[in-house]
């Protein structure tokens, strides 16, 4: 099997907030693409405009491309009970800006879960992430759904019953949120969620892949951890994807910098923000050669 059709991108702004030093870093591993989320602080989808346009003029000039919009649409900060009218202005503003780009992802969430008990509305929920798709849709653009802390993030029966009632929408699967979020699909005490069941269960609408790793520590807070190190079955994806023709991107999101390498004033130790960053890289690039030489 050939990994040509797949190629590897990653959240950057985790190697460094400024896009000059995000381009450097992309490049330092040999990748071509970005996936674009916050721009010194700043989602991509909310920049200024005089600053998206120095963006993307600096981006075109370095032959990097954004494959995939980290936006915050519908996140889990995102209430229901928030003016839609806040969400459909940010999807206006996202879609000029990746036509200029030539993105052809964008993820995008389910709302906020509402807490333990509370009703999930779920009419509401899902009429509003159809006007969601069906603009992206008709922009030619194709709307990802992450499994995070949110509505679809609560189980993969969530995942399923949501792609039943939202036509066009699609998956981006984490391979470590699963590992320190509850499965809602069964009855308490809850467990917390298998990232290979999770994933088995949707992997049919699944068009893109975040790799992210960890393990749930003693204390209960989650450990972030190099990938297939941690508790999200990463190789075994990885492998089952590959296997069975999987053509796309795999984004890194590692998580690491802002676990381990902080100062002692909380800020990133940027410096070791890039080599944790061009580390996680490598080490995912050296899995998939493994994989490579399996198949």
């Amino acid at each position: 099997m050939s990994l040509k059709e797949i190629y590897l991108t990653g959240f950057a702004d985790e190697a460094a907030p400024g896009i000059d030093d995000q381009i450097r870093i992309t490049k330092k591993l040999g990748w071509s693409n970005i996936e674009a989320r916050n721009i010194d602080g700043v989602n991509i989808h909310d920049l200024p405009e005089e600053k998206f346009d120095e963006v993307a003029g600096k981006l075109e000039d370095a032959g990097v491309q954004v494959n995939c919009f980290g936006s915050g649409i519908a996140n889990w900060g995102t209430k229901l009970d928030d003016p839609f009218e806040d969400t459909l202005e940010k999807v206006n503003r996202a879609i000029p800006r990746m036509r200029r780009l030539g993105s052809k992802l964008i993820r995008i969430m389910s709302f906020a879960f509402p807490g333990e008990g509370e009703d999930l509305r779920e009419e509401e929920r899902f009429a509003r992430l159809r006007e969601i798709t069906d603009m992206f849709s008709d922009a030619g653009i194709v709307p990802v759904h992450e499994n995070c802390m949110n509505y679809g993030g609560l189980s993969y029966e969530h995942t399923l019953n949501m792609i039943e009632n939202v036509p066009g929408l699609k998956l981006v699967f984490d391979t470590g949120n699963p590992v320190f979020n509850k499965d809602f699909s069964k009855p308490k005490p809850r467990p917390y969620q298998s990232s290979w069941e999770f994933y088995s269960h949707v992997k049919e609408h699944v068009a893109y892949i975040h790799i992210k790793d960890a393990r749930m520590g003693d204390d209960g807070k989650e450990i972030y951890t190099w990938p297939g190190e941690g508790d999200g079955d990463v190789i075994p994806i990885l492998k089952d994807l590959i296997g069975g023709g999987y053509q796309g991107g795999i984004s890194i999101e590692p998580h690491l910098a802002v676990v381990f390498h902080a100062e002692d004033d909380g800020k990133p130790d940027l410096k070791k923000c890039e080599e944790s960053y061009v580390e996680y890289g490598q080490r995912l690039m050296g899995i998939l050669d493994g994989i490579r030489s399996e198949l």
